[in-house]
């Protein structure tokens, strides 16, 4: 039964360091930088009760304050994103039941209707601690690619496994061609676990694969993996940035 006193709350993790891409967040889409797409994107969802960026760079912060987002500014030593999202969660006062979605900020073109996926089973369910987004692969190159992760699920929709490898694996070509699913960067978690995860020892499937959902597998709590027909749009590269304004300018698709 849906529980209506639950609150939703959006945190964007965003950090200006990275490899591929420095200053990611504050990239230029059209005269308005990356990060305030993915916010105004964000704020246009009526599930969502706020809506803050989770930073530990000033200019990010600066450029946040600058179009009147709201943001926490966080440590900076953090692991993963979901670091930043358990502290920024924390000085929040995000209360333990409420519902915490996690949305990448170099999602500048992310469909609304994908928070209300990610979020309906942990509103329809109180015991679920966590939820995210699955996609049919349609490209075949995909399917061995492992940038694009693959997930095995059970007749519930729970997960069972997440591999940058091939899952299932097909032994006999006249078996036919087994139907595959990626992962999309999309989660929902309740609070109260969101904390219990990120205090959890790093799990043996996660250090090899270098994937942390595996860590709730491990220690054997669920994840409920919902189907959507949105594929993900993620900014990894200037190319990329490229593609993300050829898209907003000639209205096509990804």
């Amino acid at each position: 039964m849906r529980n209506n006193d639950v609150q939703v709350i959006a945190i964007i993790p965003a950090r200006y360091r990275s490899n591929r891409f420095p200053g990611k967040p504050l990239a230029s889409i059209n005269g308005k930088p990356m990060i305030q797409h993915v916010v105004e994107r964000a704020q246009n969802v009526a599930l969502l009760s706020r809506v803050v960026v989770a930073t530990d760079d000033s200019r990010i912060a600066s450029c946040v304050d600058g179009f009147g987002g709201d943001y926490v500014l966080t440590r900076n030593d953090h692991v993963s994103g979901t670091d930043r999202l358990a502290e920024a969660a924390e000085l929040l006062g995000v209360d333990s039941h409420d519902i915490v979605v996690n949305i990448q900020g170099d999602q500048p073109l992310f469909p609304p209707e994908i928070i209300n996926q990610v979020t309906n089973p942990l509103l329809e369910d109180p015991d679920l601690p966590m939820s995210t987004l699955i996609y049919k692969i349609i490209r075949e190159e995909e399917i061995d690619d492992p940038n694009h992760v693959k997930t095995v699920f059970d007749r519930d929709h729970n997960a069972l496994y997440f591999s940058r490898s091939a899952i299932p694996h097909q032994r006999n070509a006249e078996d036919g061609t087994p139907t595959y699913y990626k992962h999309l960067g999309v989660y929902g978690y309740r609070k109260d676990f969101l904390l219990t995860f990120v205090g959890l020892p790093v799990g043996e499937w996660e250090h090899f694969e270098k994937l942390e959902q595996l860590r709730a597998l491990e220690y054997g709590y669920r994840i409920k993996v919902v189907l959507t027909t949105h594929d993900s749009v993620e900014v990894d590269t200037e190319e990329e940035l490229k593609r993300v304004e050829e898209i907003i300018n000639t209205g096509g698709s990804y």
